[in-house]
């Protein structure tokens, strides 16, 4: 008998996202306050938070088949719902989607690598690969990894899987090549690239049947090789 360590905590099964948790996020926008909130937080914590979490833990036995070196945790892996205001003009205090966001293993959530995020909203679910914010020395790395590694790139984002699933990487553009390149390099419509993410956005149904967390894994899957390109250029 496998007992887990006394600090697991154990989720319940994924059994679909409740229409109780987008029908919360869909109030929480009409009412973005903490009153309200504070009022409702109970709803919160069972219909939006816990249903994640339990998605996101039924999520770890995939990771463990095609990307192990990420961290899948039900509490780390998890944005809390609270905005940060201090630069912002909107000051509603809280998001009105729930979100996780996957790096690898003791790095922090953020820009730091790439990794993996799915979000839930009224409406929609959106879930993709990749950085979308590298900084400058991520883009001279992954921009030189490209030129010096055209074959191993193009291998992933022109195959038949990836472009199906994914179509091509979206993101902001240079007008030109970067400095350090020919403007003539084989490569350099994707050198121009200032963003490395792909994605696929679905309708909320989707998200409130249990085979959901199947078809999460098999787009993260599929978005693995360009995730793990990207991490190795960045070393």
């Amino acid at each position: 008998m496998n007992i887990p360590p006394i600090d697991t905590d154990i989720y319940p099964p994924f059994i679909g996202y409740p229409k109780e948790g987008v029908e919360f996020l869909r109030r929480l926008k009409k009412n973005n306050n903490r009153e309200w909130f504070e009022k409702h937080k109970p709803d919160y914590e069972s219909y939006v938070k816990l249903p994640m979490q339990s998605l996101i833990a039924s999520l770890q036995p995939y990771f463990e088949s095609f990307a192990p070196e990420f961290d899948v945790n039900p509490k780390r892996s998890l944005f809390r719902i609270y905005r940060d205001i201090r630069f912002s003009k909107d000051k509603t205090p809280y998001k009105t989607h729930v979100a996780a966001h996957f790096v690898l293993r003791g790095k922090a959530k953020g820009i730091e690598g790439s990794g993996y995020y799915m979000h839930i909203e009224p409406g929609s679910v959106f879930l993709g690969g990749g950085i979308y914010m590298p900084d400058g020395d991520q883009l001279k790395k992954i921009r030189r990894v490209i030129a010096d590694q055209p074959k191993t790139f193009l291998g992933i984002v022109t195959s038949k899987a990836f472009v199906k699933r994914f179509k091509k990487i979206d993101g902001e553009k240079l007008q030109r090549v970067p400095q350090g390149f020919e403007p003539t390099h084989p490569m350099a419509e994707w050198l121009k690239l200032k963003q490395f993410f792909v994605g696929v956005e679905w309708k909320e149904e989707k998200c409130l049947k249990s085979r959901f967390v199947k078809d999460v894994a098999a787009v993260f899957e599929e978005a693995a090789p360009l995730v793990r390109f990207l991490n190795d250029a960045m070393k």
